[in-house]
């Protein structure tokens, strides 16, 4: 047996003896200088999705109004005057027929429509930014250490 197999034997022993202990105890590590516990804390993954929440719709409508205009108008008017004369002498003789033609206007009314223009509706979506609080309990791993007996421990926190 040559002298490195020798202590290849001691740390096969050492090794069996972690283990059994470790089996017994597996949620306690036996160390004999150095450990570690790695401590975990829950975070909040918050992810947002968009929803439809409703729509607007623009559309006309057609509504009657009756409108009254006051429009002036015109028309001829004939006056018919008559005057005694003193019988005064012509020279011109009684005719058959004598006839004076007066043509007589009026104004009508004629009324039409157009359409125009008036006003314009228009509409566009923004985007506004709220705040909203949101709740959660989240669970984290602190470090407990107890000490027992006379154990000198030195407390170096990051």
């Amino acid at each position: 047996m040559g002298f490195f197999n020798l202590f290849n034997e001691k740390d096969n022993e050492k090794r069996g003896e972690r283990k059994a202990v470790n089996e017994e105890n597996r949620d306690t590590e036996f160390a004999r200088d150095d450990a570690h516990i790695d401590l975990r804390q829950e975070e909040l993954d918050i992810h947002k999705h968009r929803d439809e929440t409703g729509d607007v719709e623009i559309h006309k409508d057609i509504v009657e109004e009756e409108q009254t205009v006051n429009v002036p108008v015109s028309h001829d008017q004939v006056i018919i005057e008559r005057k005694a004369v003193d019988h005064e002498p012509t020279d011109e003789p009684i005719s058959e027929e004598e006839t004076v033609h007066i043509p007589v206007t009026a104004e009508e009314v004629d009324v039409e429509k157009h359409t125009v223009v008036t006003g314009e509706v228009t509409a566009h979506k923004r985007s506004v930014e709220e705040t909203e609080q949101v709740h959660d309990v989240l669970h984290k791993e602190v470090a407990d250490v107890e000490t027992h007996g006379t154990a000198d421990v030195v407390n170096d926190t990051e």
